[in-house]
């Protein structure tokens, strides 16, 4: 599929807003002029420039939210993950081959060969384009349930540990857009631990290690409850087969802990 009708598959809640300009900086030529205009001129202001998307969070937007097919709010999703994934790539002012393989490897499993391509040509747009991380992610937080921004969460986390070396940069990038995704500190805190080298299976379910019995049963009962992956099924198969791969970091953590206290 060619890029131009790849990315008119993502016209959902992603067109409308700061990430409709970012679609329609990608177009370019893709598309007739008719649907490139269309794009590009969704969530922009009078002067053309990035859109005042805030006037927009009406009953209009609510009803588009709940109008478009499962296909567009996949590929919204995807288009939504690409942005802030390169801004996470920009964060240290490098970058490595290593984060641009977890891309494409994330990508292969969760959308096909056939994206890859594509995937890589808006990234390299991207990295010349200024990115309005903030703006970006309010957009993302109004139209993405909680379950989806967790997992998008867990992947740009995912991007940052590529190289093993997690920079400040990163970090502190990573920590502003969970707070601008409205993601809780501890569940930040939780999907960043589960990528540390030596991680502790406590901050993982969110608890401390004075935490009683009852009382890390009940947190991995929360923790699986939010990490479910049935809660992004909507997304696609695929995408739940990645937050799978999420849970059982959760399983993991819960099962190290049973087996040092002998909990049965």
């Amino acid at each position: 599929m060619g890029l131009g009708k790849w990315i008119a598959g993502a016209i959902g809640w992603a067109a409308f807003g700061p990430l409709g300009g970012v679609l329609g900086f990608l177009l370019g030529s893709a598309l007739d002029g008719a649907a490139s205009r269309s794009v590009r001129g969704i969530g922009r202001d009078d002067d053309g420039n990035g859109g005042n998307y805030r006037d927009y969070y009406g009953e209009s937007y609510r009803t588009i939210r709940n109008s478009f097919d499962p296909e567009q709010q996949r590929n919204s999703f995807m288009v939504a993950m690409l942005v802030l994934s390169t801004s996470v790539m920009k964060a240290d002012g490098k970058v490595l081959r290593s984060e641009l393989d977890y891309v494409k490897n994330f990508i292969r499993n969760n959308f096909g060969e056939s994206a890859i391509p594509q995937s890589l040509h808006i990234i390299k747009e991207l990295l010349h384009k200024e990115i309005n991380v903030p703006e970006i992610c309010a957009q993302v937080k109004v139209f993405m349930a909680p379950a989806q921004r967790l997992q998008l969460f867990h992947y740009l986390v995912g991007i940052a540990q590529a190289d093993g070396c997690v920079s400040q940069p990163e970090i502190a990038l990573l920590r502003n857009i969970a707070t601008f995704l409205g993601i809780l500190k501890k569940d930040a805190d939780s999907i960043l631990e589960m990528y540390a080298p030596a991680y502790d299976p406590y901050k993982v379910l969110e608890i401390d290690h004075a935490a009683t019995d009852e009382e890390v049963k009940s947190a991995f009962k929360k923790m699986a409850l939010k990490f479910h992956p049935d809660k992004v099924e909507n997304l696609g198969d695929d995408v739940k087969k990645a937050a799978e791969e999420k849970f059982k970091m959760i399983v993991g953590a819960y099962d190290q802990i049973k087996r040092e206290r002998g909990i049965n």
